[in-house]
């Protein structure tokens, strides 16, 4: 009896708390972030109402967009495509090339942690290449390649190097002292110190690496393909602009930014699949 009026007592409590948070739930996930959006549509309005010869207001914006919101992979010609297929053209590249540069950078960053003498020997490397502006790389890269595509796909990877070696560096290097003399005492092999101790420890500090070098890569794209041009959502900005169209550039920024929020996201999920962790974005 004392069992059951404990267990009522605590199906009660739980009931009570969770009818305490769902609307605290609600606040922080539809009204806030829905309030901070409505702010930026007024505030675009308000801009749009001075300049109503060139920007145009979120509902003319909305109404000259409906073929691409509707029809988003229509193909009307070798050049005539809908918004999606160039997203897809543009996250290919992206992936790619943060892809190769994620298995670039992470074992540089175990090497840098785990090595004083590769922390001296690359650390002044990282320093001088790090602040190098990603369209700087784009010269050099059409010179080696001659080609839009896999030059835009280097810049990608050159520049999304530097945050995953930095912070897989850090975390190998900050994990503790005690366990790697626990694991000299057990004579444990190295390679089994890097994937039962080091790895684990320095999971959080790589995938904070690689969620920052996909922001980068992500940023990096859309300047590379308005210099590159041919089919992307960078080089769409850049043809919209020219023709004045800014109703399709609000568009494109749109799109850029959710599919940016998206891309982080999926790998915040992956990082709390293979850490078992939860993650605060």
């Amino acid at each position: 009896m004392f069992i059951q009026l404990n267990l009522s007592a605590i199906a009660v409590a739980g009931v009570a708390a969770w009818k305490r948070a769902k609307p605290m739930m609600l606040r922080d996930t539809v009204l806030l972030p829905g309030a901070g959006f409505l702010g930026i549509l007024i505030l675009w309005w308000i801009v749009a109402s001075f300049k109503s010869d060139l920007i145009p207001t979120p509902y003319q914006a909305f109404i000259a967009n409906l073929d691409y919101i509707l029809h988003p992979f229509y193909q009307r010609g070798p050049g005539d495509l809908g918004i999606g297929w160039l997203l897809i053209a543009s996250l290919r590249r992206v992936l790619l090339g943060f892809t190769l540069g994620a298995l670039v950078a992470i074992p540089v960053g175990f090497l840098i942690g785990m090595s004083p003498a590769a922390m001296m020997a690359l650390n002044p490397l990282i320093q001088i290449f790090k602040p190098v502006s990603p369209l700087a790389w784009l010269p050099i890269a059409l010179s080696i390649f001659n080609l839009a595509d896999p030059s835009a796909i280097f810049v990608i990877f050159i520049t999304s190097l530097w945050p995953t070696i930095i912070n897989t560096a850090l975390g190998v290097s900050s994990v503790s002292k005690d366990y790697l003399d626990v694991a000299r005492v057990l004579e444990m092999p190295q390679w089994r110190r890097i994937t039962k101790i080091i790895l684990p420890a320095s999971l959080p500090y790589i995938f904070t690496g690689l969620r920052i070098s996909l922001g980068i890569a992500w940023l990096v794209i859309v300047a590379v393909e308005m210099l590159t041009g041919g089919v992307g959502i960078g080089f769409f900005v850049w043809d919209e602009w020219s023709r004045l169209n800014l109703s399709s550039v609000f568009l494109a920024v749109f799109v850029i930014g959710l599919t940016g929020l998206l891309l982080d996201w999926a790998v915040g999920k992956i990082q709390e699949l293979v850490t078992h962790r939860s993650v605060n974005s």
